[in-house]
């Protein structure tokens, strides 16, 4: 059987699909790629959150594979939205890689004034670390991106690092400490997602990296707590036990953190919620400027 693997057609989803099928080819699977477009690729001039958030990138690959057009999906896991439709399970999550952001520049690190990101947590964090700094609004894949700094559009972009490793892009720039700037939940890590289909999921099963599915489900399990998806800027990072959570207004002024060990997802559930009621407001405000309907 060749496993039908649907992705985006986006350089850095095809390198992460690549990624898969190289690692099934070596388990003696063979598969094969579907590309399929999303909305979150074809509305490039729009904010996420004005497009239904980063489950748009998502969407459309779920719909194939319940429809029985393709097998499995590869996504970036921090991608996948909390809620998942029934028929579905993510059947592998891949070793994570950094989980840190990038802030890649022009010259010299002192003379960055504008920086660009489509994120509300990224912004939330940089206003908090320089009140002074400009962002502006960014979206498009690596390349695009990458393309905009050096036509000085922005003095810098702020990246996920794993991204531009598993391009193979080395860049000017620097790694963001985590404790500083919490990346997003499941940042950093691939997953692969099927239907129900025992067989299926015995063979993608081999592709698993225990402690990585440990890490992230925690993190998942806080987010779900949090609610929010793209729309709060809030950062949840996991390390073998370890968890730091923020939840962070708008502007970066005003910041809600847990940081602690975890045992069980259950910890992790109660610590969602207690971050949730300490952050309400936070929550509530980034709800209300961004115009969305909780």
């Amino acid at each position: 059987m060749t496993i039908r693997i649907g992705t985006r057609g986006s350089k850095l989803a095809l390198a992460q699909t690549a990624t898969v099928c190289k690692k099934l080819s070596a388990l003696g699977i063979s598969s094969e790629q579907v590309i399929m477009n999303t909305q979150g690729d074809t509305s490039t001039g729009v904010p996420l959150h004005e497009i239904g958030g980063q489950g748009v990138f998502v969407r459309a690959l779920d719909d194939a594979i319940l429809a029985g057009h393709i097998d499995c999906a590869v996504h970036s896991m921090k991608d996948i939205p909390a809620f998942r439709p029934s028929g579905l399970v993510t059947a592998a999550v891949l070793k994570r890689d950094s989980a840190a952001d990038y802030l890649a520049y022009n010259g010299s690190l002192d003379a960055v004034k504008v920086i660009g990101t489509s994120s509300t947590r990224r912004r939330a964090q940089l206003l908090r670390h320089d009140p002074d700094i400009s962002i502006k609004d960014l979206r498009g894949n690596v390349d695009t991106r990458i393309r905009k700094m050096t036509a000085g559009e922005f003095d810098a972009i702020l990246l996920a690092e794993a991204g531009l490793t598993r391009l193979g892009i080395r860049i000017p720039g620097e790694r963001f400490p985590i404790e500083k700037f919490v990346p997003a939940p499941n940042q950093g890590t691939i997953a692969v997602v099927s239907r129900t289909d025992p067989s299926l999921m015995e063979g993608l099963s081999n592709l698993d990296h225990s402690q990585t599915r440990t890490d992230v489900a925690v993190e998942r399990a806080v987010m779900e707590q949090l609610g929010g998806g793209c729309f709060t800027p809030l950062g949840i990072y996991c390390h073998e036990g370890h968890l730091i959570a923020e939840v962070l207004s708008l502007d970066g002024t005003r910041t809600e953190r847990i940081e602690t060990d975890i045992q069980t997802i259950e910890q992790a559930r109660e610590q969602g919620r207690r971050l949730h009621t300490s952050a309400k407001d936070l929550i509530d405000d980034a709800y209300q400027k961004l115009g969305i309907q909780a």
